[in-house]
């Protein structure tokens, strides 16, 4: 077994942990992440850092938390300077590439990455800009309940668009290592758009399940008897506007039952590319989200809040001949891949950092230990109007904002988060201590000064740069078309052997 592995990580958005087999989910087909879970490593408590999607794919590549670094929500400029694991793997000696979805909003639009094989789904700009300030104007970019009340079938969609061709140059990319002269191991990203909303799918998607095998949320709770934030979550994606029928509920669920298969589609064809490569037997494979989806428990939908639909992710690592298969019941979180990955891929596992991070290696739990039972999380995005905090440690979370009631949940005895436990007397000294340590880790009035002024800066440069000529930060993938297939630069018959895999003896 070679001392330093190739890296594969497969990375799906909002995608739920408990929707999958792995993680107890009853209707989702997965045989090929089932297939993963079953001779890998499954974290069954693994969380993100922040419910949305740009900050939490920045703490997931820094290590670092939102506050940390200012990448505060989708339209958060995440800093160059920043060390990636991406910056740290390529400084090891990998070669380090990354096909799809990653959300860098800014003129940087690699962050260590040699390679960026595809253009991104969504805007690098700043136009996705929160405004705290003016909170009851519901932003015109973001999510409404169009994509429940309208879910279905279909025969084709931008984000299937957009997969397809992910997953495409992902798997050229895998051919192109084998036959190449670079004998650098390699990182390979792979980050697909699915199964985020809207909640439509291809037809045979959609008709790999039917409505008598959808499952309905467990838990259902009127406006009323939301707690403040989720109240506002609703009004932000238009809960108020349109109230989706149970039927409309149904077909959302199975349509994004529906996305989590084709995802588990391209997981098998990635997997058999790695083999036919001859890529598989040294390959640590992960399989990870940025986020999950709420869909429509507690009334809720899409994420941006710390509820375990739409914060616990699936985290499985793969690679039987390093790790023997076993089940992580602490909790850890996106911050802990970077020294994970850092470690694993520096020649004697002792990686120099070159900027704090908020992480801590999985490595002893993926070598049969445990993993570090705490997350700790931000949510600074829209739908806020403050910084809203959350620790997970042991059985509880505690969520904690300055402008609502504290929320305190025993995730052992009520996984489903009905008893908000904050307000009894027998946990006060325990809230108490929470809130002592909140105080000890965030200055929270100063942290809500920093992202209004971002906010501000941002609105203004985004109305300054769409003035007369508008030069797009949007990542253009590279393709010298001179190099391509066969040109008269070089013999044919060289090329076409160099070409062939496996190359004739």
């Amino acid at each position: 077994m070679a001392d330093r592995p190739n890296i594969l990580i497969l990375m799906a958005d909002q995608l739920t942990a408990g929707a999958l087999p792995a993680y107890g989910g009853k209707v989702a087909r997965t045989p090929h992440i089932n297939r993963l879970a079953d001779a890998g490593v499954v974290f069954e408590s693994f969380y993100c850092n922040s419910p949305l999607c740009a900050p939490s794919r920045f703490s997931f590549l820094s290590g670092q938390l939102p506050s940390r670094i200012g990448g505060y929500d989708n339209a958060a400029e995440f800093p160059a300077e920043v060390p990636t694991f991406a910056h740290y793997l390529r400084q090891a000696g990998y070669q380090t590439a990354l096909s799809g979805k990653m959300h860098f909003c800014g003129p940087d639009q690699l962050h260590g990455f040699e390679e960026r094989l595809t253009t991104d789904i969504y805007p690098a700009d700043f136009g996705w800009t929160p405004d705290w300030t003016r909170f009851d104007t519901r932003p015109g970019w973001y999510h409404t309940m169009d994509s429940v009340t309208k879910a279905g079938p279909c025969t084709r969609t931008n984000q299937v668009d957009f997969d397809d061709e992910v997953v495409y140059a992902a798997r050229q990319k895998l051919f192109d290592v084998a036959r190449g002269n670079d004998r650098r191991p390699f990182c390979l990203v792979v980050s697909m758009t699915h199964p985020h909303d809207p909640y439509v799918i291809p037809e045979p998607y959609w008709n790999r399940y039917t409505d008598d095998e959808i499952d309905m949320p467990r838990v259902r709770i009127a406006d009323a008897d939301q707690d403040p934030h989720a109240r506002r979550v609703r009004h932000v994606i238009g809960l108020g506007l349109q109230s989706p029928s149970e039927a409309q509920i149904r077909a959302a669920r199975r349509a994004y039952y529906g996305a989590v298969s084709y995802v588990d589609d391209q997981v098998g064809s990635l997997l058999a590319t790695l083999k036919d490569a001859r890529l598989d037997a040294n390959t640590v494979i992960a399989v990870i989200a940025d986020h999950g989806d709420m869909l429509g428990e507690r009334d809720l939908w899409y994420k941006m809040n710390f509820f375990e639909g739409a914060c616990r992710i699936p985290l499985i690592v793969h690679a039987p001949g390093r790790f023997k298969p076993r089940r992580v019941r602490e909790s850890a979180s996106l911050l802990d891949l970077l020294p994970t990955l850092a470690e694993l891929g520096t020649p004697g596992g002792r990686p120099q950092y070159a900027a704090v991070h908020d992480g801590r290696s999985l490595l002893p739990a993926l070598e049969g230990g445990a993993a570090p039972d705490e997350v700790i999380g931000e949510y600074l995005g829209e739908g806020a109007v403050a910084p809203l905090v959350m620790i997970r440690r042991e059985r509880y979370k505690f969520v904690h904002t300055p402008v609502d009631p504290d929320q305190l949940y025993d995730l052992a005895a009520d996984p489903d988060e009905r008893a908000n436990l904050a307000t009894r007397p027998e946990h006060a000294a325990q809230v108490a201590d929470y809130r002592t340590e909140v105080g000890r880790r965030w200055a929270l009035p100063r942290l809500h000064e920093q992202v209004l002024a971002s906010q501000r800066r941002r609105h203004f440069v985004y109305a300054a740069l769409r003035q007369g000529r508008f030069t797009p930060w949007d990542h253009q993938p590279i393709r010298d078309a001179t190099r391509a297939y066969i040109r008269n630069d070089q013999g044919l018959n060289d090329l076409e052997a160099m070409a062939r895999f496996p190359r004739l003896g």
